[in-house]
């Protein structure tokens, strides 16, 4: 997008494209100058679009917190709220440190979800998830698909669908995901993450289908949250699990083994470069 005065009342806002794994996202410091008619489900979607706007999986602002030292909000590339997106705190952390809002050693980001404790590790960002919820080895109502040897359920935030396949390559994703995705038996829908044991032995391989976007993303924070925490339930994989997404980019999930503790999430947060809004359309 080209820096230049365009019609609309927010050409000129600075912002920031952060990528977290394959997941990139729009970032606007909104601290001082609150989100406004950015926020708008209109406005989000030109944002996101990727041959006419900026281009993203999501928005996200970054404002004042009362609980923690800074608050994420985060919104789907379609304009709907969501609760939380583990990539996308994981950009927040880096973000966050390099706007000089915290120390690179521990803070608490803020989510819709509750706060999050977030650090950087060895220049990796670094969060404490909440607790997995609502984990259901068989989710009911729900028949495996030919190829697919069971379908689980879990609550990481969001609500996602755990699908175990022989490998991920194969899915035809864009048509089964989808399926899953809008299943009637689901209220609010959920994501849909099919794993696979990764062919170089290293972990296993992950493809989304994500709800609010409404399409394959190439990696999903929480989707690697869930899949860990179901491949420990169905006693395919220790609880900490590395997950390679379809990026090509890994992230690891270390689950504890105190029950209630959320686990952990590792994984990348890069800048990828900052702009000024010019003409939205």
């Amino acid at each position: 997008m080209t820096d230049h005065t365009g019609s609309n009342e927010e050409a000129g806002r600075e912002f920031f494209k952060l990528c977290g794994s394959g997941n990139d996202f729009v970032f606007f410091d909104a601290r001082e100058q609150p989100a406004g008619a950015l926020a708008e489900p209109a406005t989000i979607q030109r944002l996101c679009a990727r041959a006419t706007g900026i281009g993203a999986d999501g928005v996200v602002f970054l404002e004042p917190s009362t609980v923690g030292d800074v608050r994420m909000a985060y919104y789907n590339s379609d304009g709907s709220r969501a609760t939380l997106c583990g990539n996308a705190t994981l950009c927040t952390t880096r973000l966050a440190v390099e706007l000089g809002i915290v120390e690179p050693t521990g803070f608490v980001i803020e989510t819709d979800a509750g706060p999050i404790r977030a650090r950087l590790v060895h220049d990796r960002p670094e969060i404490e998830m909440p607790a997995v919820r609502e984990l259901v080895a068989d989710a009911p109502g729900i028949a495996a698909a030919a190829g697919e040897a069971r379908i689980g359920f879990a609550l990481a935030g969001v609500p996602h669908l755990v699908v175990r396949v022989a490998d991920v390559a194969e899915v035809d994703l864009d048509a089964r995901g989808r399926a899953l995705r809008f299943d009637p038996t689901l209220a609010a829908g959920a994501n849909v993450n099919f794993v696979s044991p990764s062919p170089a032995g290293d972990g296993w391989r992950m493809r989304t289908y994500e709800r609010g976007v409404e399409g394959e993303t190439l990696a999903c924070g929480t989707g690697a949250v869930a899949c860990a925490a179901m491949l420990a339930a169905w006693q395919d994989a220790e609880r900490s699990a590395v997950i390679v997404t379809s990026s090509g980019r890994a992230l690891e999930v270390r689950q504890p083994a105190t029950a209630g503790v959320g686990p952990t999430l590792a994984g990348e947060g890069r800048i990828v470069f900052r702009g000024r809004l010019g003409d939205l359309g």
